[in-house]
């Protein structure tokens, strides 16, 4: 066992972990976070990506030993991450919400995941660039028109409140 720690949602935890401990299930199992969802374990689908330090990663792609002394963000606790009030949801979590961006959901923590990364990139996406942004999670019911609109406007309302 290997002792870590990691500050996830603005919480820091400390544990003892086996080596091979992948991040995802080390937030699941250890820490609760069921919201970080396990879809392929191969990286293909982008259903677990988090927040490391800053960056969407793909947290099946991680050990839990490599996240020691990290910032880890998941999705629940994405809302009020933007300077909101305490559980508001993010623009991007709302914008999925109202603009019907899921139908079963299980994409849905990743895809925002993602979103998010890419809006702290490309305040101002098109089309074409929010497609390349989320192209490494996969969504199987949508067909990702409502993710991208979704996206846009989040990002038309995230621009709105930085000007305000």
């Amino acid at each position: 066992m290997t002792r870590i720690s990691m500050r996830v949602d603005g919480v820091t935890y400390t544990d003892d972990v086996e080596p091979r401990t992948l991040l995802v299930h080390h937030l699941r199992e250890q820490l609760g976070k069921v919201g970080t969802v396990v879809g392929c374990d191969t990286s293909n689908c982008g259903a677990c990506t988090v927040h490391l330090d800053g960056e969407a990663v793909k947290s099946c792609t991680v050990l839990a030993v490599q996240a020691d002394g990290s910032e880890v963000t998941t999705i629940e606790g994405l809302a009020g991450s933007d300077g909101s009030p305490d559980g508001a949801l993010h623009p991007v979590q709302k914008a999925f919400h109202e603009l019907h961006g899921l139908q079963c959901g299980y994409c849905t923590p990743g895809m925002i995941m993602a979103a998010v990364d890419l809006l702290g990139d490309n305040p101002d996406p098109s089309e074409d660039e929010v497609r390349e942004g989320i192209e490494g999670n996969l969504c199987r019911c949508t067909g990702y028109q409502n993710i991208v609109r979704a996206v846009q406007q989040a990002a038309r309302e995230m621009n709105a409140g930085a000007q305000a």
